[in-house]
């Protein structure tokens, strides 16, 4: 099978389509599957990492205010379809699979002119604008939450098959988690973190509510990723609180291991990112969400309300957030276990283990192959 996939900007984007591409390449090695990307976005890290090769297409999204600078976009758009048309041409893909963002619109347009087989998966509950601008055109639509179909033109299109995942739900138990990270002494373990390059209002409240941890709770591990752009200044404040000198307390810049960690928490608090729920109701853990106020649509607003709606996560919004808000939340679910076990059900019934298989299968259907 020839595949070209698209999609980029951010991890959310990036690595589903890197969940799709392994499932295939495991389905049948001698598959050829290429990317498309910008030369600016995280798939340039992320896809070579993953072994496959990175064609670029020169995009951008477009400005939510009117702007002088939205006419060299649509400049921009009309050149990269054009490119996108030519990649096809000389790759000659079986199907083409975009997960959202502006990047993956110009090789899906051309795809759907050449009249290839195209797939478009949305991983967050508001669809994206690349998703609704293509979806009257693309072969199928694929989502992670029922909610996403009443925003869109063509459900008929539509199907829930959940967000593909690298993380694999077998990988490791709760309790072979805590062994490998040597931490099976602490009553409860909370993981906390406001994304890859951190969020200064997380931090803080975080430092805040750790000072209590450190004083009041000592059986309950805490530890928190500030972020690559907020390491500094988070850490010279939790070394100025004196904070380090609590073992219970570990401040890291970025974390590894996410999903050993995940697997061993009691609770974590994090962003609403579609790839961080879809882990989530993998892993089955109760969560405390801070949504984003500055991503288009508010669209990790929309994530957490499914989840709070379904009491499979709490949901506290960025302008209530303070170390006090942040220790009642948490706090209120460490101490309450049959809470806490009825929101890792919750959103246990989210989980969608087989979403790379199902778009495998899909992809035979749509090339004629069984």
């Amino acid at each position: 099978m020839r595949v070209l996939m698209t999609g980029g900007g951010t991890g959310g984007h990036v690595n589903p389509a890197i969940a799709i591409a392994d499932t295939i390449r495991e389905k049948e090695p001698d598959s050829e599957i290429a990317f498309v990307g910008t030369s600016h976005g995280i798939e340039n890290k992320l896809v070579p990492q993953a072994g496959y090769p990175l064609y670029h297409i020169e995009i951008r999204g477009l400005r939510r205010s009117l702007s002088l600078e939205n006419l060299k976009t649509a400049f921009l758009t009309v050149k990269a379809v054009r490119e996108g048309e030519r990649l096809i041409r000389d790759f000659q893909p079986d199907i083409v699979i975009g997960t959202g963002g502006y990047a993956c619109y110009p090789i899906l347009r051309a795809a759907t002119l050449k009249h290839v087989p195209t797939i478009l998966h949305e991983a967050n509950a508001m669809p994206g604008v690349a998703v609704r601008m293509l979806e009257p055109f693309v072969t199928r639509v694929f989502l992670n939450f029922d909610e996403s179909r009443e925003h869109l033109h063509h459900p008929e299109k539509a199907v829930r098959i959940g967000n593909p995942l690298r993380m694999r739900q077998d990988a490791v138990t709760r309790e072979e988690a805590r062994a490998l990270l040597e931490i099976e002494n602490y009553r409860s373990f909370v993981l906390s973190c406001g994304g890859s390059m951190g969020a200064e209002p997380i931090n803080w409240a975080v430092l805040d509510m750790m000072k209590r941890y450190g004083t009041e709770r000592p059986d309950i591990l805490f530890v928190h990723a500030s972020g690559k752009l907020e390491y500094e200044p988070t850490r010279e404040r939790f070394l100025s609180d004196g904070l380090d000198r609590f073992p219970n307390l570990v401040l890291l810049e970025y974390i590894d291991d996410m999903p050993i960690r995940m697997a061993a928490a009691d609770c974590v608090v994090s962003r609403s990112g579609s790839m961080t729920l879809s882990e989530l109701a993998l892993l089955g853990r109760a969560s405390v969400l801070i949504p984003s106020p500055h991503v288009t649509d508010n669209h990790q607003y929309k994530n957490a309300k499914v989840l709070s709606d379904r009491g499979a996560a709490l949901l506290l919004e960025e302008s209530a957030l303070t170390g006090d808000s942040l220790w009642e939340a948490v706090s209120g679910l460490l101490d309450d276990p049959d809470r806490r076990h009825g929101m890792e059900n919750a959103v246990k019934e989210l989980a969608v283990t087989d979403a790379g298989e199902k778009i495998y299968e899909e992809c035979l259907r749509l090339i004629g192959r069984k």
